[in-house]
C-alpha cells in the first residue's frame, strides 16, 4: 500500500486522472490524501467531487477556502465570484448528497507522523492544539445550524489568535488560518492581502512556517493553497500547489519516500479573461 498526498485540484479533473494513471493508482490497495480545494474555478468540479466521493476510504480530503466558499454560495450566504465554477455541482440532481458529503470533510489530517492542513497553523499552536481546534470548527459545520456558521464565517477579523476568543470569533480565526493564511507578523497577527512569491513578501512579515516561536516546527506539516510558492520541499514542512488551475502541474507526493509524481496541466479555457 502506498499514501499519496495531491495538491490542490480545484476542478482539474483531467489532469487528476492523467496523475492517477502516472503513479498506477489503485484504491483497493493505496489511498490518496487531497489537501483541499478539491473545487473551483477548473472546469470539472462536479467529476472532480463525484469521483472522490466515490473513492470512499481510499480518499483522506481535507477542507480548503474554495470547498467552503461552495458551501457559502450553495446556502445562498455568498455571492458567487466572475471566475467560480461551481454551476455544475448547483445544479446536479446529486448536488445534496455531494455538498453533504464535502461539510463533513475534517478541517486536518494527522498520521504517519504527517499532519495535513490547507493554508497554515498559527505559531501558538502545537499539533495537539491545533487538531484540537479543527473539530470545533468540524462540530460547528456538522451540526444541525450549520448555517449559522457559514453566515458568519467571512472576515478578517480577529486576525489573531487568543486562548479567551470565543463563539463566532474564535471559529472565525480557527478557519481562516487553517484555509487561507500563508503570511503572519511577529506577534502573530495574520495578513491575507499577499498572495505573490515568498521572496515579494512584505518586509516585516514571515511565511507562516518560518516564524521563529512556532510550536509545530519539529513537526512535519503538509499544505497547499499557496500557488505562488510552488514546490517547496523542506524536511519539516512539505508544500504542494504547484498550480495546475494556471497552467502549472498536478503534483503528488508518495509518503513512504517523499517520491514527487507531476503532471504538466494547461490553462483552463474557463480562466483566460481572468488571467489577462
Amino acid at each position: 500500500m502506498s499514501v499519496y498526498i495531491i495538491g490542490d485540484v480545484q476542478g482539474c479533473f483531467t489532469p487528476l486522472e492523467r496523475l492517477l494513471d502516472t503513479i498506477h493508482f489503485n484504491p483497493q490497495l493505496d489511498q490518496l490524501w487531497f489537501v483541499g480545494d478539491l473545487v473551483n474555478r477548473g472546469p470539472q468540479s462536479l467529476e472532480v467531487l463525484r469521483y472522490i466521493k466515490n473513492l470512499g476510504d481510499s480518499a483522506v480530503t481535507i477542507l480548503g477556502n474554495h470547498d467552503l466558499h461552495l458551501l457559502c454560495v450553495a446556502e445562498g450566504y455568498q455571492k458567487a465570484h466572475a471566475s467560480d465554477t461551481l454551476d455544475a455541482i448547483l445544479e446536479a440532481p446529486d448536488k445534496d448528497d455531494l455538498l453533504r458529503w464535502l461539510r463533513y470533510r475534517p478541517m486536518m489530517h494527522h498520521d504517519q507522523g504527517f499532519t495535513m492542513v490547507h493554508a497554515g497553523l498559527l505559531p501558538q499552536w502545537s499539533i495537539t492544539e491545533s487538531l484540537s481546534l479543527a473539530v470545533e470548527v468540524e462540530q460547528a459545520l456538522r451540526s444541525q445550524q450549520y448555517q449559522e456558521f457559514l453566515i458568519h464565517m467571512y472576515g478578517n477579523k480577529p486576525a489573531y489568535w487568543s486562548d479567551d476568543l470565543e463563539g463566532m470569533e474564535r471559529l472565525r480565526v480557527i478557519t481562516n488560518a487553517m484555509t487561507r493564511l500563508r503570511l503572519i507578523d511577529k506577534d502573530g497577527k495574520m495578513d491575507f492581502s499577499f498572495k505573490g512569491k515568498i521572496q515579494e513578501k512584505p518586509k516585516g512579515l514571515y511565511a507562516w512556517y518560518e516564524h521563529p516561536n512556532r510550536k509545530t516546527k519539529n513537526d512535519t506539516i503538509v499544505f497547499g493553497h499557496w500557488s505562488a510558492l510552488g514546490l517547496h520541499m523542506e524536511s519539516k514542512v512539505l508544500a504542494l500547489d504547484t498550480g495546475c488551475l494556471w497552467g502549472g502541474c498536478l503534483t503528488a507526493l508518495r509518503l513512504h519516500d517523499r517520491k514527487i509524481f507531476q503532471v504538466n496541466c494547461k490553462p483552463e479555457a474557463s480562466l483566460k479573461h481572468f488571467m489577462k
